[in-house]
């Protein structure tokens, strides 16, 4: 799937949601009881939180896409090709824990999903977990994401995220691969748009991350 082709499923549910207004009613739902760290200064939170949403959504396919090439180019298309699938499918083949969830919904799971696994890929080898690849700006949108989505059934898809991960790169042998060649061809001009992209994220939308006094940046986030 190219992500031209999730971008139209994405195109096709915003004109559902045009129609029903669901989603947005979630959205102004999630914006009443979001936890005291996430804070939004927008003047409408529920349309903040959607636009973040839809934003979020659009952000999956270019990531598989930037996966894919830096893996290709760097000569480890291989070690990548499981965890590139496997992100495809949750919108391709989603499971059926997915069956009742449809139009921006259903993606935003879907898109969550995705990028939790590639922010578990990195994790488990230590090269690009040393690398800084995955910003704290990713992964404080991914904790934002998971809110709303709402517990306990992220909770339930994140135990299902490392699930898959240890069938992939189960093994001690994984974390010690040197992939030096795919972090440095990350590094290049191709990944900077997308760390830019996640840096922004937040702050376009009008969300602010307020961790609790005395929690490191990356503490207790799942």
């Amino acid at each position: 799937m190219t992500p031209s082709a999730v971008l139209h499923i994405v195109d096709q549910a915003r004109r559902q949601e045009a129609r029903s207004g669901t989603f947005l009613a979630q959205m102004a739902e999630r914006a009443a009881s979001l936890p005291e760290s996430i804070r939004i200064s927008g003047p409408n939170p529920a349309t903040c939180l959607f636009q973040f949403a839809i934003e979020y959504i659009e952000m999956a396919p270019r990531l598989i896409d930037c996966v894919m090439t830096c893996a290709r180019e760097s000569n480890h298309q291989a070690l990548f090709d499981p965890f590139v699938d496997a992100a495809i499918r949750y919108f391709t083949h989603p499971s059926s824990l997915l069956a009742r969830y449809d139009g921006l919904d259903g993606l935003l799971i879907k898109a969550y999903l995705c990028h939790r696994l590639m922010e578990e890929m990195y994790e488990n080898n230590y090269f690009t977990r040393t690398s800084q690849l995955v910003d704290l700006e990713a992964t404080q949108a991914n904790l934002v994401t998971h809110y709303l989505i709402g517990e306990p059934f992220a909770n339930e898809l994140d135990q299902s995220i490392a699930i898959t991960v240890v069938q992939i790169a189960g093994t001690p042998d994984y974390y010690e691969l040197n992939l030096t060649p795919f972090v440095e061809k990350a590094r290049d001009t191709a990944w900077d748009w997308m760390r830019e992209y996640w840096e922004k994220l937040l702050t376009r939308n009008h969300i602010s991350f307020a961790l609790n006094p005395g929690l490191g940046p990356l503490d207790n986030l799942y």
